[in-house]
């Protein structure tokens, strides 16, 4: 089950900015080989799957990818 709660866990004071480390987190998170494009596969695959034993292992790597830091 997944609880939503709008706030930040830690505060955020950004002081100056860093692209080269932007991209690198930019890349991880949202590129091709990114923990969320993992996540979505493994969740479309969930879906396609009619053995309910791997269809729910497959679930919960999807969660686990979206729990990496």
């Amino acid at each position: 089950m997944f609880s939503y709660e709008r706030r930040l866990q830690h505060p955020v004071k950004i002081k100056q900015t860093d692209p080269k480390t932007a991209m690198v987190i930019i890349s991880q998170f949202g590129g091709p080989d990114g923990e969320l494009a993992a996540a979505m596969r493994y969740f479309s695959q969930k879906f396609a799957m009619n053995n309910p034993r791997v269809s729910g292992l497959l679930n919960d790597i999807a969660t686990e990818e979206l729990a990496h830091p």
